[in-house]
């Protein structure tokens, strides 16, 4: 009983306190103690994180641009260079003539040449058999010794009547018929005449012959070998040794040169050009390649074969255009391109297309005004919108 009451007493006394402390101090501004050390607290931890991750950032962002690359540019604008196109064709004669038979034809005797010679205006270049062509030129050679005969006689005739007349032992009738004799056999002796110039004409047709001096391309015809007029051609001729490219080129490029231009020429398998010059541009384009053909006429040289292929460097007059090293320039499966610094430091993919080579470095012909900042090297390991340092190459300023 005695601890039930003591232990009454304790609590009375407790509660006695706490009512004691309420009663001094009011709820609201106990609660707002509360709350305002807690928000404190909340304060301080954002503000420990905030510091903690701002220098992680900060490390990171330092990193990142340790990381990116420092290329160096340049602005290549825009050059004056000669002009020139690529092309490449098929080396042929510029001329060249077939030569067949133009006679009655018959059986060939002899070749005498050969692939390779020169020759002459006129030269015979094969002999067909005439010996049938001599026997008609004799017999009418006889003709036309009768037919002078004749001719002869009916003078004679008629001299003879003219010194009659006067004494009247001939009438006028009769001397007008004696001149129309005379007159007619000396018909005969002509015609008999044209006919054994013709005879000797066809002979001499019978020979192959040369129509202009040039040289002998080929040769189709060999001894015993029995040919006709108007057969196939038996002999081909390069006037006066003339050779030329049918250079066969793009629409764009076609419309570049002009006649006269000046273009080197280098067969294939051949370390020497020579040069020529651009005599005939196609009228046309065929419609299959969308290509037509620049002639250029070369001189004889035996390292220009007809047949042969050969490419050829044709000059299209002065180009102003940009100029890049080799290196700015790279190339894929989609064809030539260079990496061009935009505003924001990021590298971009510009296509381009190449043009002249020259020691001073490679003509761009399209893609390129000359004003862009274009990577100079290391293009390969970029890749289109990586962010670089730019650095010029002339100054080493960004």
């Amino acid at each position: 009983m005695n601890y039930t009451n003591k232990l009454d007493r304790a609590q009375d006394a407790d509660a006695a306190d706490v009512a004691a402390i309420a009663g001094d101090a009011p709820v609201g501004v106990s609660m707002r103690v509360v709350w305002g050390a807690v928000a404190a607290t909340f304060i301080v931890m954002i503000a420990i994180w905030f510091y903690l991750h701002a220098g992680q950032g900060a490390q990171e962002s330092e990193k990142d641009a340790a990381q990116v690359p420092v290329v160096t540019f340049v602005k290549p604008g825009r050059s004056s260079v000669e002009g020139t196109v690529m092309a490449t064709g098929t080396l042929a004669a510029r001329r060249a003539m077939p030569v067949g038979s133009v006679g009655e034809g018959g059986e060939v005797r002899r070749v005498l040449v050969e692939p390779g010679d020169w020759v002459k205006a006129g030269q015979v270049l094969a002999v067909v058999d005439n010996s049938v062509q001599i026997q008609q030129q004799a017999s009418q050679a006889g003709q036309v010794q009768a037919a002078q005969a004749n001719a002869r006689l009916a003078q004679a005739n008629l001299d003879r009547a003219l010194q009659l007349v006067d004494r009247g032992f001939i009438s006028k009738a009769d001397i007008d018929q004696l001149t129309a004799t005379r007159d007619s056999a000396l018909a005969q002796v002509e015609i008999a005449r044209a006919t054994l110039r013709q005879l000797k004409a066809q002979a001499a047709r019978l020979n192959i012959v040369a129509p202009a001096a040039g040289l002998v391309l080929q040769r189709s015809v060999e001894a015993g070998q029995v040919v006709g007029g108007g057969s196939s051609v038996l002999f081909r001729i390069a006037k006066d040794g003339e050779m030329e490219l049918l250079a066969n080129l793009s629409e764009d490029d076609l419309a570049r040169v002009t006649v006269g231009a000046e273009a080197q020429v280098t067969p294939v398998g051949s370390n020497e050009s020579f040069t020529g010059h651009i005599w005939q541009i196609a009228p046309v384009i065929d419609q299959t390649s969308r290509q037509g053909t620049a002639r250029i006429a070369l001189a004889f040289n035996p390292a220009l074969r007809p047949g042969g292929f050969a490419s050829a460097t044709l000059d299209s007059g002065m180009v102003v255009a940009p100029m890049l090293p080799e290196s700015a320039i790279q190339n894929d499966d989609k064809g030539s391109y260079v990496y061009v610094i935009d505003k924001n430091n990021r590298v971009q993919r510009q296509p381009v297309k190449t043009g002249l080579v020259t020691a001073k470095g490679i003509v761009i012909t399209q893609g390129l005004s000359g004003n862009e900042r274009v990577v100079l090297r290391a293009g390969g390991f970029l890749n289109p919108n990586d962010p670089v340092k730019p650095k010029r190459v002339d100054d080493g300023q960004a």
